[in-house]
Formats: C-alpha cells, structure tokens, sequence
C-alpha cells in the first residue's frame, strides 16, 4: 500500500514530507514503514540544523555569503563522524588496557597464593 505524501507547508513545517520520506526511503529497508511522528521529528530536526547554519553564516560581517562561510558554518556537522570514529578508537583501546590489567592481575595472584 502506497501512502500518497502531501506538501506540508500547511503544518508549519519547512520541508514537504514527500522529500524526507524520499530521502528516508533511499536508507531504510522497503519493507518498513515510516510514522508520521519520524518524519515531523526528521522535518524539525532538519529545519533547526538549516536555522544553525545561518545563523553562523550570518555572524560573518559581509554582505555576501559564500560557500567558504557555508563550510565553516557546517563544519561542527561534519565532525561528529570522526569524533565517533575517534571514540570507537579509544574504547577499543581501553579494553587492550583492561585485558592487560586483568592478565597482570591474574599473574600476579597465581604468584602470590
């Protein structure tokens, strides 16, 4: 069953659901289904991420706003992938330190009883 999208202009929110559930869509499994609730959460989170970034752009003192402006102002957006990256790293390593730790204690247990 095919659920047709109306434009949601009407609802107070910025985008037309039909172009976040497209783009949900493209990454979620064909056989589930969207709420409605996900895709205003999606709408309104999009829509406060868009009000963050101009609201950056706009802290610049020109009159132009340019694409080097967009990127910094997107930048806080593009770093959490590496931080999450950076985070899985150092659990990984942490948990070499605590197999090291709990060996050391092993050992030293097996010599001192």
């Amino acid at each position: 069953m095919v659920e047709e999208e109306k434009d949601t202009t009407d609802e107070g929110l910025v985008f037309p659901n039909a172009v976040i559930v497209r783009e949900l869509k493209k990454h979620i499994d064909k056989d589930k289904m969207i709420r409605k609730e996900v895709k205003v959460g999606v709408n309104k989170f999009l829509a406060e991420i868009l009000s963050d970034i101009a609201k950056k752009m706009n802290e610049f003192p020109y009159a132009t706003v340019d694409y080097r402006m967009f990127e910094e102002a997107i930048r806080p957006y593009k770093k959490v992938k590496e931080l999450d990256k950076e985070k899985e790293r150092m659990k990984a390593h942490l948990d070499v330190i605590i197999q090291d730790c709990q060996s050391i204690q092993r050992d030293l247990d097996s010599k001192l009883s």
